[in-house]
């Protein structure tokens, strides 16, 4: 208990004091999540009103897939990601292993196959005679899926709020493809492995909560959008 206590003093005292280090993994924690999930959304949300709007041969399949993807180890993701951009992969020219944009390809893969199958959900549980009435007013596909996204934002809405989450607290994809790299690549939770790692509980536990106060910022501000959206 008493490691808590002083924990939080400790965070109190971090962002008090301006500690720059702290600040820099705050930035950088937001900027990667927030264009990892910018991006997620603009490729989920149409690849997942294609899955869930359309009957194809292989859906099933692809639809497991999907949801297999959901529960893949950040680690693993880390991994395929790195061996891509190392000087060895497919895109080692172009440098960008131990790079934010690194990071923020890394979290895309993390958080696509939940945009995707949320919002593949969300389009099957919209009522079919929208789409009937739709087509007899001669809407083409664009007009269809508008009207679809439009019909299911709360449920898209909590899409993007639980990528978002899962994306801000990963630690396994931005520990190997960002190196941690203080004032540059290092996020709150691969500071909280570090200081841990060196034996730095108090440090660790603040920085713990550090980030539950960044993620609760943010999650009350997409809430709020939410339900400024919704209403």
């Amino acid at each position: 208990m008493s490691l808590m206590v002083d924990g939080f003093k400790e965070a109190i005292n971090l962002l008090s004091i301006g500690d720059e280090s702290v600040y820099s993994a705050i930035i950088t924690t937001i900027t990667v999540s927030s264009w990892s999930i910018f991006i997620s959304l603009i490729i989920g949300l149409p690849l997942g009103f294609l899955l869930g709007y359309y009957n194809f041969y292989g859906k099933t399949v692809i639809k497991t897939i999907v949801d297999t993807l959901l529960a893949f180890p950040t680690v693993v993701i880390g991994l395929i990601v790195y061996t891509s951009l190392s000087q060895a992969g497919f895109f080692g020219e172009y440098n960008l292993l131990f790079t934010q944009k690194a990071i923020i390809i890394g979290q895309i893969f993390l958080g696509l196959p939940i945009i995707i199958a949320l919002t593949a959900s969300q389009v099957e549980m919209v009522d079919k005679r929208m789409y009937l009435s739709l087509k007899g007013l001669g809407a083409n596909s664009y007009d269809i899926l508008k009207a679809t996204l439009i019909e299911a934002k709360f449920g898209l809405m909590t899409a993007a709020m639980t990528a978002y989450g899962r994306i801000i607290t990963e630690i396994g994809i931005s520990m190997m493809v960002g190196g941690n790299i203080k004032y540059y690549t290092r996020t709150i939770t691969t500071a909280i492995s570090l200081e841990t790692g060196k034996g730095e509980f108090i440090t660790g536990i603040a920085l713990g909560l550090v980030l539950f106060a960044v993620a609760l910022i943010v999650n009350i501000s997409l809430a709020l959008l939410k339900r400024r959206w919704v209403s």
